[in-house]
């Protein structure tokens, strides 16, 4: 084993202990990059990495090509201002060139955001955040149940003709989000297709994803928009059962329905982003990667206030009665 692999953070190995030259930040851009030529930043927005989400994100990073070998030079900007930018990016909702002038400049930005996005980075940033989160509520790192549903929203004129569409029922011109989360209500995959694609269509493409990426799941809820030949589907193609959580027929009005309500809030939680209040992407993997990202700012928030995981239940074995 050469030295750069002794140095990679992740599966198992260990890292080497954090320089004695003062540095305010141990991350690899730091350690290992140009990032310590850089002057620190003084943190001063709400979507700002508190010191608490650092300790739990910094030891989950990706490995970057350079370190792993794989070309590159190393990174010149510290990961965790990196990482600032993008959430307030996202959470805010400006342009990129709106950036404020404390961050890194918006171009090395784009391209930190361009290089996690073409290499699925943040999403396997937030599949290590999932797994931490179901580990402290005391369930298994790999969920068994999923729920789908899908979100229509507007396109901003920046939405090319090719990736938008209509939506009928929503009377909405733009594009549709499609997710499917487990029972906490974290994200297991995200799809983003024009605004015209039914659910049915792009149920089909969502539950492969789901198989391909999360293979234990084996129940699928959703909601009555995929009935019909999915279902037939789901189940002798991709092994998953899909049932349908249909809303009665004699209830008027706002109703609570079991399991969709989940998913339901994943919604809420992702639309409290701006960025995501309509679609601004012109790239619909781009649109995908804005979720994952507003997804990953309220992951590290509650990894931020839990504590030690949850220890699993038992059932207790019952007591004989007394004579």
């Amino acid at each position: 084993m050469n030295h750069q692999e002794a140095l990679v953070p992740h599966f198992g190995v260990s890292t080497p202990p954090a320089s004695s030259s003062g540095m305010s930040c141990d991350c690899l851009a730091h350690r290992l990059g140009n990032a310590a030529d850089q002057p620190d930043r003084v943190r001063r927005y709400a979507s700002d990495l508190t010191d608490a989400e650092w300790h739990v994100v910094r030891p989950l990073l990706p490995v970057p090509a350079w370190l792993n070998g794989q070309g590159g030079r190393p990174e010149g900007f510290c990961h965790r201002p990196m990482l600032d930018a993008v959430r307030y990016l996202v959470a805010e909702g400006v342009r990129w060139a709106r950036l404020p002038a404390d961050f890194p400049t918006w171009r090395a930005v784009y391209r930190f955001f361009r290089r996690w996005r073409d290499n699925g980075l943040v999403k396997e940033l937030y599949d290590r955040l999932r797994a931490r989160l179901r580990e402290l509520a005391g369930r298994k790192k790999e969920p068994t149940a999923a729920i789908i549903d899908s979100q229509s929203v507007k396109g901003d004129a920046t939405v090319p003709a090719a990736t938008r569409g209509f939506d009928a029922g929503k009377r909405i011109n733009g594009r549709k989000r499609h997710i499917a989360v487990d029972t906490l209500g974290l994200l297991l995959v995200v799809m983003v297709t024009a605004a015209s694609v039914s659910d049915r269509d792009a149920g089909r493409d969502l539950l492969q994803r789901l198989r391909a990426h999360c293979r234990a799941v084996t129940l699928v809820w959703a909601d009555g928009g995929y009935t019909g030949w999915l279902v037939e589907f789901a189940h002798a193609v991709l092994a998953p059962a899909l049932a349908v959580v249909k809303r009665p027929d004699d209830v008027r009005g706002f109703t609570v329905l079991p399991r969709r309500w989940v998913v339901e809030r994943s919604f809420a939680h992702l639309i409290g982003a701006r960025r995501l209040a309509r679609d601004y992407e012109s790239r619909t993997d781009s649109s995908e990667a804005m979720a994952w990202w507003a997804a990953s700012i309220t992951a590290t928030r509650r990894l931020a206030r839990q504590g030690t995981p949850t220890p699993r239940r038992h059932i207790s074995q019952p007591t004989p009665a007394a004579a």
